[in-house]
């Protein structure tokens, strides 16, 4: 009763958000043990409103749930809320912030995004490499049709697949080339199969990035130690690190020899970030790896098990590549042409966000957002899911249903109807490779397969922890188009 007085009250500059009730000491941490914090936020806002607050042990949290909040502080007050907040694995994880996408926004944040938007991200740097996106299509759609020529009956891991292709591209541009069979690690004394790599270098660091440090909670009992997390977490960083240097030096051998400069992000480096330390430009160039491999993979998986579920949208998009390509295989040329299939994509971004909680934010200036007074000091908690799960802005929100983003109140080029790129000054770089690669490879495997899923898969929605990443992969029947 007490909550709906405060909530009735006029809001004033110095009104703080509302407070979700918790335990002395332990804050509402009990309450977020099931490792899904996204849906709890999301409930939360149900009763508080899109804006409220939370104790996560000694520290205040402010969660923002709507998409109008959220562009407010994204793009508003973005000066005031510009810095990183960080969990003891991921400061490590990242070098303490020694990456586009975790640094705060400072002069080496905009460095090091123009560095990867020359060299990989930005449109003319999608150009110059269209081939290999083009390849790595090529492939993945030979191995398909390789499963259907020889086990038609059988379902087929997509995942397994596309997974391996995405890792070799994001080889190719962060390196120069994949891994052929195996890469001596002499800080590890060991030869690391290419399998061996993907996981060292993508698996274990995205397993340690949602690991939970209760000194996180606690900052002021940080001088504890915590054993079992520390030597998890910094095991996982050296051998990442090895790896990496033993990737790097093969590359700058080939140089030393002579060899052509090719486009790939560490030749770049190389030659136009010379002030980059060692450890920066094994960060850097590591990022491209670990981001090219997972969102990507996400986002189109789930857009091929919903396509998978629902055979009359799958048909729908399949008429409309036919319509624009006729018997020609779809090229990039034609996404703009295909407005079902950026419907189908922007749908699965919406529904099945590939990050739905961003990275903390720091409030270092007290601010105002949606109308609330927001002291600095404060975290600050963006749901990506709880944006495109609100009624109020979306009918029927936990449906799929593509044909929302054909309505003219939706601009196709919009980035901010999901918010899964970010916005403002922190845009995602990546967002136009992952269009491209993701759209391609959806209509190409519609134009060439019919896809259904394998029998008791339709309810298989569960996820990995904090991530929206399918529990299980995605297993389907294909079977050729003609």
């Amino acid at each position: 009763m007490m909550m709906m007085i405060k909530m009735s009250s006029p809001i004033t500059p110095s009104t703080p958000p509302p407070v979700v009730p918790g335990l002395p000491l332990l804050g509402n941490l009990l309450q977020l043990k099931d490792k899904k914090p996204h849906r709890m936020f999301a409930k939360w806002a149900e009763i508080y409103g899109p804006i409220y607050m939370i104790k996560t042990g000694a520290t205040s949290v402010v969660v923002l749930n709507s998409t109008d909040v959220v562009k407010e502080a994204m793009v508003t007050k973005f000066s005031s809320i510009s810095t990183r907040k960080l969990s003891n694995a991921l400061k490590v994880l990242t070098k303490d912030k020694c990456m586009v996408a975790t640094s705060d926004y400072n002069e080496f944040h905009k460095t090091v995004k123009r560095y990867i938007l020359t060299s990989l991200l930005g449109p003319n740097a999608q150009k110059r490499l269209r081939s290999q996106r083009d390849n790595m299509v090529e492939n993945v759609m030979r191995e398909l049709h390789s499963h259907v020529k020889n086990s038609p009956l059988q379902a087929v891991n997509l995942r397994h697949i596309f997974e391996s292709e995405l890792f070799g591209l994001s080889m190719k541009q962060a390196l120069g080339k994949d891994v052929d069979s195996c890469i001596y690690v002499e800080e590890l004394g060991a030869n690391f199969s290419r399998s061996e790599v993907f996981e060292v270098l993508v698996l274990d660091p995205m397993k340690g990035a949602i690991e939970v440090d209760w000194r996180d909670f606690f900052p002021y009992l940080k001088w504890i130690p915590n054993k079992g997390i520390e030597m998890k977490i910094n095991s996982m960083n050296f051998r990442r690190k090895a790896v990496m240097r033993a990737l790097i030096n093969e590359r700058k051998k080939h140089l030393s020899s002579g060899e052509e400069k090719l486009n790939c992000y560490l030749d770049y480096l190389l030659t136009e970030a010379k002030k980059l330390t060692e450890d920066e430009v094994i960060m850097l160039v590591w990022e491209t790896i670990i981001e090219s491999s997972d969102t990507t993979l996400v986002a189109t998986e789930w857009a091929m098990y919903e396509l998978a579920k629902n055979p009359k949208i799958q048909d729908g998009l399949f008429e409309e590549i036919q319509s624009v390509c006729g018997s020609n295989k779809i090229t990039e040329e034609k996404l703009p042409q295909l407005p079902y299939l950026s419907a189908v994509f922007h749908e699965t971004l919406r529904r099945h966000s590939p990050v739905p909680l961003v990275p903390p934010r720091y409030v270092h200036e007290d601010t105002q957002l949606g109308g609330y007074h927001i002291p600095a000091g404060t975290e600050l908690v963006i749901n990506l899911y709880g944006c495109n799960m609100d009624e109020k802005q979306w009918e029927d929100p936990e449906g799929w249903k593509p044909e929302r983003f054909l309505d003219s109140k939706y601009d196709q080029m919009d980035l901010y109807k999901t918010m899964a790129f970010g916005g403002g000054k922190r845009v995602c770089a990546g967002s136009l490779q992952a269009l491209n690669i993701s759209c391609m490879s959806i209509a190409r495997f519609v134009q060439d397969f019919n896809w259904r899923l394998k029998e008791g898969q339709a309810e298989d929605v569960n996820t990995v922890a904090l991530t929206n990443t399918k529990l299980h992969p995605m297993l389907a029947v294909i079977t050729p188009r003609c």
